[in-house]
């Protein structure tokens, strides 16, 4: 665990926590995954605070292994090269933007099934279920849209890495991987029922997918877009450094503070930016201890 980044791994722990506390709980008949899983929103046990607390029950142990482990092997990377804050601002989003998609398309069912008209519906076993009692039924729980959020980040950070994926026998590349697990939720989404909430894992990758795009195209206007933090807090440093002669640490600046300075970050962005067009071209696996380190330095900057 202690190669694990710190978002990814306490997001392990937060969701390992919480799948044992639901376990517990049962034999007290609590229901934790009703409590804290998300509801239809005109469902009287709906709850605002459940588009986040959702994402953190699961169904069952296979539901959760899978999403851990794809938490792990994707989450780790797309963390050391984004930083902490970036990772979890993301991951929150995303999964918070796959909750009210799947809001959506149970409205959309709602609407098209004309439940609005009717005080109750008839159970397979031909009991007569109230219709607040049926659509709180609806609840969704897991992981998988922002999980399915991270796997796009990886696939948009790293289009030509190939990995691999049971039961493929060769190697495929991330841009591949990704378009495939697109079309196939959304076949099953729209061709096929079953208790997965797909459109869930698709609303997960459409946030994902337009904040990347929103990132990439306005990195100064965002607090995660530049290695060097926040704008405002970097003013106020340069300022101190232009007033008193020393720098951050309190130290006398040589020469011109802010050129220095400014010498140093560049040779430090210029080293990341070689380390991340090494991993685009050859994968992560292929970069030194030392490159590790300071690619892991420099994240925790974030």
């Amino acid at each position: 665990m202690r190669s694990i980044p710190t978002i990814t791994k306490n997001l392990l722990i937060i969701n390992i926590l919480a799948f044992a506390a639901y376990y517990v709980l049962t034999f007290r008949n609590i229901d934790l995954n009703d409590i804290l899983g998300l509801h239809f929103f005109l469902a009287s046990d709906f709850k605002i605070y459940q588009l986040l607390t959702y994402m953190f029950m699961h169904g069952g142990l296979e539901h959760l292994f899978f999403n851990m482990f794809a938490l792990w092997m994707f989450g780790c990377v797309v963390e050391n090269i984004w930083g902490p804050k970036k990772f979890l601002f993301y991951y929150i989003f995303c999964g918070i933007g796959a909750g009210l998609v799947q809001e959506l398309a149970q409205y959309v069912q709602y609407s098209m099934e004309g439940l609005a008209a009717y005080d109750s519906v008839m159970s397979t076993d031909g009991i007569k279920v109230p219709m607040d009692s049926y659509l709180n039924l609806w609840t969704t729980v897991g992981a998988s849209g922002a999980i399915y959020a991270i796997l796009l980040a990886f696939g948009m950070s790293f289009p030509e890495e190939r990995i691999f994926i049971f039961p493929l026998p060769i190697p495929i590349k991330a841009k591949w991987f990704i378009t495939i697990y697109i079309a196939i939720e959304v076949f099953t989404a729209f061709f096929t029922t079953s208790n997965v909430a797909h459109f869930a894992h698709l609303g997960g990758m459409l946030f994902g997918f337009l904040l990347i795009k929103y990132w990439r195209r306005h990195p100064e206007d965002s607090y995660f877009g530049s290695n060097s933090g926040s704008p405002i807090i970097e003013k106020l440093r340069k300022n101190w450094e232009k007033h008193t002669g020393k720098n951050a640490s309190g130290n006398e600046a040589s020469g011109n503070p802010d050129w220095d300075y400014n010498a140093r970050q560049k040779a430090s962005e210029e080293e990341i930016d070689r380390i991340l067009d090494k991993i685009r071209k050859n994968g992560y696996a292929s970069l030194t201890k030392e490159e590790k380190q300071k690619l892991f330095d420099s994240s925790n900057k974030h």
